[in-house]
């Protein structure tokens, strides 16, 4: 933005900044006016090609992240996820977007307890994230889960029951997830399945021995625990 300045004109200058005038035989002084000071502002053409308009950028921005979500908000295909035909939850390739969350499913019901149908210690509102269908990579996360709870030794008999409950519920359904998948991946399936279910239950009988808050029942549930995962990470390594 080019500003110019016009100056004054010429005929206002010291020689004439006082007149003279007669009035009734006086002599009296007249003050001339101030001088105007004109500014005019003129836009220059080569500045305004350089650096486009603050509206014009904004339409380009809200036009691009109108395009950016239009492609991240894009249903994609639903594919069965079970031979049963469950479907897989309504989402748009990269998150859920059912409300409320629905509950996953397992394939392999075996792993379940025989006589609820399910297990104690499930705990629903938890993120996982998805790390495909291998059996290494669940294997991996198995074997992981499994040395965080062999830490839990620690807080035992420590007034932590309500902090072991729910370490030992989050922990033990990332298992419960992982060992399905494992399962459905592995070749020798009757193996795992075995050594889920006696994980399994060994879990639910340390969470009842953990809700009771009895000290005694709790280490003794814990060791037959503790020996299942260290069991779990050998046949995992």
């Amino acid at each position: 933005m080019a500003t110019y300045l016009n100056a004054p004109p010429a005929a206002t200058t010291m020689a004439a900044s006082y007149c003279h005038a007669f009035s009734g035989g006086s002599l009296r002084l007249l003050r001339p006016s101030r001088p105007t000071l004109h500014v005019t502002c003129q836009a220059s053409s080569s500045s305004s090609q350089q650096q486009p308009s603050p509206s014009r950028r904004s339409a380009c921005l809200g036009l691009g992240l109108s395009f950016a979500c239009a492609v991240l908000l894009r249903p994609r295909a639903v594919a069965a996820a079970t031979d049963g035909g469950d479907e897989e939850p309504a989402n748009n390739g990269w998150w859920l977007t059912e409300f409320p969350l629905p509950t996953p499913k397992i394939v392999n019901k075996e792993i379940n307890n025989a006589e609820t149908g399910t297990r104690s210690f499930i705990k629903n509102g938890i993120y996982m994230a998805d790390i495909g269908p291998s059996f290494a990579a669940h294997a991996y996360r198995l074997r992981s889960t499994a040395f965080d709870l062999l830490a839990l030794e620690d807080l035992l008999g420590k007034d932590a029951s309500n902090y072991v409950n729910k370490y030992l519920r989050l922990k033990s359904t990332f298992m419960y997830y992982d060992f399905d998948k494992l399962i459905s991946a592995a070749d020798d399936k009757p193996t795992f399945v075995d050594l889920a279910n006696r994980l399994f239950d060994s879990f639910e009988t340390l969470q009842e021995a953990v809700t009771a808050k009895d000290d005694d029942r709790i280490s003794g549930r814990y060791a037959e625990t503790k020996v299942i995962l260290q069991e779990l990470m050998a046949k995992m390594a």
